[in-house]
């Protein structure tokens, strides 16, 4: 059957599959295709009329997204943990993927972690590692704080060109509902997964055919992060499409739909169906018709050599440390200590690595928002508020809200004394201004 609409919402007794709907003929090799962040599989719909006649396509949902179950995923390995249960599931042993940011992460993932399964790969507005991990908590924790509706608003202006926002009112409508709909808790998870995903030293273990599609104009994942992607993964080309930021999908879909085509069809000859799924459930939020035409010729680059990417070693409390003291504090407020260091402090710095971040913060007795509450309140009993400003900061990433932080403040009011938990409020103020105002 070509171009059917059948879809599976998973159990509410299903922790670890995936949201799923299935396009296409039954007997036809399978190709699976993931979302960006925010979005649900409708940002494929004007694809799938073409892709079905050829592939037997399943597109999920993350969780959260679209009316899936809001179960948050704790990192892009566990989204593709779930994916492959879903296969399992459903029979589905060797599958071709294609996914979108977000889901480029974790078909990267799955060719680094499963490689027998996946049989060719196109990553679409993927990087390797997505900006920093600051940006992406700095995005949980408004989140955390003023709900989705700034992230709503803005997401037009992330995803799309400006002449193309313009003239399709509609679709950036369409966008602002998907991310209004969107669990909030899912939303900051993936937030934290993609800031904690990075693969750029194990691109060269990824050994299929891979097609890196990138947005000429593109300001999250742009051209750069995709020549990242082809120089290190050995049998990729990159595919240029003019006209298109982030959610190329949507905003070119025939010059992507025509890279998708041509990219599987000439590296993947597999022939492998799945088993069917069950009855139709209906439709919402699918991508409103584009009221011009849109048909701009992508640029394919040759492939472009590059050496195999070293195994690595086992990482010792200082690795560790310096790993922690990034996710808790951020990366500018380290490279700014490390910045400072000199053969005189080297070694004290070396000391709070390892010490402080590799083992007492990398302990199991206490949750970060837990250990975050007991600094802030050492560092005010203490006098010590020259760390208290990086630490709120912390705090915020690791969970606490600003309702959370006060109510450690005001405890600290009673133990510590109104002088120093005055002197505390300042700073927070301050600080939580800065981190939750999404004007700022």
């Amino acid at each position: 059957m070509v171009g059917d609409e059948r879809v599976r919402r998973v159990s509410e007794t299903s922790s670890n599959t995936l949201q799923y709907r299935f396009d296409g003929p039954e007997d036809a090799p399978v190709l699976v295709i993931g979302p960006s962040l925010g979005t649900t599989w409708h940002m494929w719909d004007r694809q799938i009329p073409d892709l079905s006649q050829h592939y037997r396509v399943l597109r999920y949902d993350l969780p959260g997204h679209g009316g899936a179950p809001a179960r948050p995923a704790v990192s892009v390995a566990d989204l593709g943990d779930r994916l492959i249960a879903t296969l399992d599931s459903l029979g589905v042993q060797r599958f071709g993927y294609a996914g979108c940011s977000i889901g480029g992460a974790v078909g990267a993932d799955l060719a680094l972690r499963h490689p027998h399964r996946v049989a060719s790969l196109a990553l679409v507005a993927t990087s390797p590692r997505f900006g920093t991990p600051d940006e992406f908590r700095g995005r949980g924790v408004i989140v955390r704080t003023n709900g989705l509706e700034p992230i709503a608003r803005s997401a037009p202006e992330r995803w799309f060109t400006p002449s193309f926002a313009g003239a399709q009112a509609a679709i950036v409508e369409w966008a602002v509902q998907m991310v209004r709909t969107t669990d909030p808790g899912c939303y900051i998870a993936a937030c934290e997964a993609l800031a904690a995903f990075d693969i750029r030293a194990e691109l060269g273990r990824i050994g299929v055919p891979t097609l890196v599609v990138v947005g000429a104009e593109d300001r999250v994942t742009g051209p750069a992060e995709a020549r990242t992607l082809v120089a290190g993964i050995p049998d990729a080309r990159l595919a240029l499409v003019p006209g298109a930021s982030h959610l190329a999908p949507v905003e070119q879909p025939a010059a992507v739909m025509d890279l998708l085509f041509t990219h599987f069809s000439t590296t993947w000859q597999d022939t492998l169906g799945a088993v069917p799924v069950p009855a139709a459930a209906p439709a919402a939020l699918a991508v409103p018709q584009i009221s011009a035409p849109y048909a701009p010729v992508a640029e394919i680059a040759p492939a472009v050599p590059s050496p195999r990417a070293d195994d690595g070693e086992r990482a010792d409390h200082r690795t560790l440390g310096t790993r922690i003291r990034r996710e808790v504090l951020g990366d500018a407020h380290v490279d700014r200590a490390e910045a400072a260091a000199d053969p005189f402090t080297e070694e004290y710095e070396d000391l709070v690595t390892r010490y402080a971040w590799g083992e007492v913060w990398n302990r199991d007795g206490l949750d970060r928002r837990t250990r975050s509450c007991v600094t802030l309140t050492a560092l005010i009993a203490s006098g010590r508020l020259e760390g208290l400003a990086a630490h709120l900061r912390a705090a915020l990433r690791n969970g606490l809200t600003p309702a959370e932080i006060k109510e450690v403040l005001l405890q600290t009011a009673v133990y510590c004394g109104i002088p120093a938990a005055g002197a505390a409020f300042a700073v927070a103020q301050s600080v939580i201004r800065e981190e939750t105002d999404p004007s700022a």
